[in-house]
């Protein structure tokens, strides 16, 4: 039996992406005139067809949405996942959860399980690993709606929900100055991440528009988040530097790990050094003395994902890609 033409052997040929091939067949803007020749002549030499059954099964709707978080433990991201159920459920949509547990690997494996379950679309907050988006953009050119949360990418065309990390981040170093701090250190998340960027970017003007120039010696990054991880990271901080006044930490977790270090070290909290985290995840209003934090509001954030998400799936026209910046709340207790 003669075996069936595939996208992916077409783009083994011709040394070149199958998402790629898959734009061409459908005379997509993206791709060049020249590519767009190559692939179709190719197609017609090979007798390629589209797998037409599998075109069938997918316009078939199953109102059904696929999730994908880094983590389903983290309390943020509990929250969100409560959004999206809250409103999936209210207009028949049914959920599937997968988490990336922040590998790459499995994010990729997730996509792919997704798409073979036939969701009608997908809601993505991307794995601190993740810096290729291949695996997405196949999905994109099959027709697949996809809205990313959270940790989103400018370099795909779909739409997103974030929260406004840099204004947050500016408010939280901003109370740490209006509170006499001088000398603060910012606990940084994974560089890969663009709410990474936007909150370090936050710390960095507020300090400057405060008249205090940024000390890179008071920049750590935090690549895992954990509150291990920055307390030993913090300790070492306070070694090197015992004139550190204030703290302001990527995520509440690794503003846990510093409070472990000051206090191992017997300094006060909040009189000797003041404590910010973000994300006002449960344990802020339950650790001692309590957290002062930048909350995210996450559940917000999970309604207004899956709304944007099905009204794209439901969309009779053309689908106009969506912004949506929900506005963070500093919340401030004992450790300022």
């Amino acid at each position: 039996m003669k075996a069936h033409i595939t996208i992916k052997d077409l783009a083994r040929e011709l040394d070149i992406s199958p998402s790629t091939v898959s734009r061409a067949l459908k005379d997509h803007p993206d791709i060049s005139p020249e590519t767009k020749r190559q692939v179709k002549e190719l197609a017609e030499r090979l007798h390629y067809k589209p797998n037409l059954i599998a075109q069938g099964l997918r316009k078939s709707k199953t109102n059904t949405l696929g999730v994908i978080v880094p983590e389903l433990i983290h309390f943020f991201f509990s929250t969100v996942i409560s959004g999206i159920e809250n409103i999936a459920y209210a207009r028949g949509y049914n959920v599937i959860l997968c988490q990336s547990d922040e590998n790459y690997d499995r994010e990729v494996t997730d996509t792919r399980a997704l798409w073979n379950s036939r969701v009608d679309g997908m809601l993505v907050s991307l794995s601190r690993q993740t810096t290729r988006y291949n695996h997405f953009q196949e999905l994109l050119d099959e027709g697949l709606p996809i809205v990313f949360f959270d940790r989103v990418t400018d370099k795909l065309k779909t739409s997103q929900v974030i929260v406004d990390d840099y204004l947050g981040a500016y408010k939280a170093v901003e109370l740490l100055i209006n509170k006499g701090c001088k000398h603060i250190v910012h606990l940084a998340g994974p560089e890969t991440l663009e709410i990474s960027k936007n909150r370090l970017q936050g710390y960095a003007d507020a300090l400057k528009s405060n008249g205090f120039a940024v000390n890179n010696n008071y920049i750590h990054t935090c690549p895992q988040g954990t509150h291990d991880e920055s307390k030993a990271l913090t300790l070492k901080i306070l070694a090197a530097h015992p004139e550190i006044d204030g703290i302001f930490a990527c995520n509440d977790m690794a503003a846990l790990g510093s409070i472990l270090a000051l206090q191992e070290k017997n300094i006060a909290i909040p009189g000797q050094v003041k404590v910010i985290g973000f994300s006002d995840w449960q344990l802020s209003s339950l650790i001692k003395p309590r957290l002062t934090t930048v909350s995210q509001a996450g559940y917000e954030m999970g309604q207004e994902a899956a709304s944007i998400l099905i009204d794209e799936i439901e969309a009779k026209g053309e689908i106009v890609q969506v912004k949506k910046v929900i506005s963070t709340k500093l919340i401030e207790r004992e450790t300022t």
